[in-house]
């Protein structure tokens, strides 16, 4: 499975370079959503994850601070988009087309629950999707083992409300197009380790698991 996995990347590698003109770089974009959510949560947790993932895998990636709208046409650019925080979401009609649209396209969308935004998610992800469930992923989905093993899921970063840690997703013929991951907080833990305090432990699992799904994003 590693090996199959290695050969992938390496292939997506080329397949990159060939194909964007003037770069052999994966740009990682966040999603700015509208609702007074903190959308801009987590600051140093995409650059590390990039760096990271720049050190491992034979895939190059680029953040940048970069961040797109849902009606942005730069959207579909980003073959990945990240988005976090605590609080309210808000899609609109035009805005929620326009991800589906996106998702449907090939698109990626990891959803990071930093506590707080959970309800607000369920309620405007089902707007994108009205006729999608979120569906719970079991240990063994390759999420969680696309380069690293996670044989137990999803790590546990922040206590929160204590639950254990679930990744859900949806799919689109078959292709897993939004991971959620909730009661974990994967994105504090990405960050720099001084700004919450988290051991060094926590901190590396949170970019291992952010490495898989960047991975298993780009491959499937």
């Amino acid at each position: 499975m590693r090996i199959i996995t290695t050969l992938l990347i390496i292939t997506l590698s080329i397949f990159l370079i060939a194909e964007l003109p003037n770069t052999a770089v994966f740009n990682l974009a966040r999603l700015k959503y509208r609702g007074g959510g903190d959308w801009y949560q987590n600051r140093t947790a995409l650059q590390n994850l990039v760096e990271h993932l720049n050190k491992v895998s034979p895939v190059k990636a680029v953040h940048n601070g970069k961040y797109v709208k849902p009606l942005d046409k730069e959207l579909f650019n980003y073959p990945f988009i990240y988005m976090c925080g605590h609080g309210r979401v808000e899609f609109s009609e035009q805005e929620a087309m326009m991800l589906r649209k996106y998702l449907e396209s090939g698109g990626f969308l990891w959803a990071d629950d930093d506590y707080g935004m959970d309800k607000y998610f369920r309620k405007e992800i089902k707007k994108v999707f009205p006729d999608k469930e979120l569906v719970e992923l079991p240990f063994t989905h390759e999420i969680y083992h696309s380069f690293y093993h996670f044989p137990n899921g999803l790590p546990k970063i922040h206590k929160h409300d204590n639950k254990p840690p679930q990744g859900f997703g949806i799919f689109h013929n078959d292709r897993l197009v939004v991971f959620y991951t909730y009661e974990t907080d994967i994105g504090d833990g990405m960050e720099d380790p001084s700004i919450h305090n988290d051991p060094i432990e926590k901190h590396q699992a949170a970019l291992k698991m952010g490495t898989n799904i960047v991975l298993y994003a780009l491959t499937h």
